[in-house]
């Protein structure tokens, strides 16, 4: 906590000077045009990534970045909630969804790692078992070849979302992937036409 609070201070001394008026006018709404949903990793922040400032993203994080399928069962649903309020509500022009390299959700499922049964995270990991499923025959880098197909996966899952495949045909909401290496601090972004992953100069 004390590295937070410090944390804090820093940023009232040093940046809320310059951007009070910023935030003032961020106070009563925040109109963000891109969506990304990101992985939790703490060493993948898509602020820090993309430069952006207050109000800029609108940002859903998780392990391994994933979309679940779509589901109406009346249970909770924290990242399907978000993927509505940005499209529903907020009206975003894009959704990124954004993987990184070295990521340990991809890991876990990889090596089959022994997690509690029941458990949340066993069970949030098996979302990744289309992806694994894809990629069976790749000996080469399977972890790579994996994160950039669990990607792939995450789009074709929300193209499953009633409301954002209404607003992909009715008002052009584009639907994006990239992956973010965290050792070279490259950006790897999906080519629509392609499907394959090409680097960002």
């Amino acid at each position: 906590m004390e590295r937070l609070i410090a944390g804090y201070r820093e940023f009232r001394s040093q940046r809320w000077p310059q951007e009070r008026q910023h935030y003032e006018v961020l106070r009563n709404d925040q109109k963000p045009k891109n969506f990304v949903i990101s992985c939790c990793d703490s060493r993948v922040d898509p602020a820090t990534i993309f430069n952006a400032g207050p109000g800029e993203l609108f940002v859903v994080r998780n392990v391994a970045n994933l979309v679940p399928p779509f589901e109406a069962d009346g249970k909770h649903h924290g990242t399907s909630a978000a993927i509505e309020f940005a499209v529903t509500t907020l009206n975003v022009e894009t959704i990124l969804v954004l993987g990184h390299a070295h990521c340990s959700g991809v890991s876990a499922a990889l090596s089959s790692a022994e997690l509690p049964s029941g458990s949340f995270l066993a069970e949030w990991i098996k979302l990744l078992d289309p992806a694994l499923a894809r990629c069976v025959d790749e000996l080469d880098d399977r972890q790579r070849v994996v994160e950039r197909e669990s990607i792939r996966l995450s789009l074709e899952r929300l193209a499953g979302f009633p409301f954002v495949a209404e607003a992909v045909q009715s008002r052009k909401l584009v639907l994006c992937g990239a992956r973010f290496r965290i050792g070279d601090g490259k950006l790897e972004i999906l080519d629509p036409e392609t499907g394959e992953f090409v680097d960002e100069k």
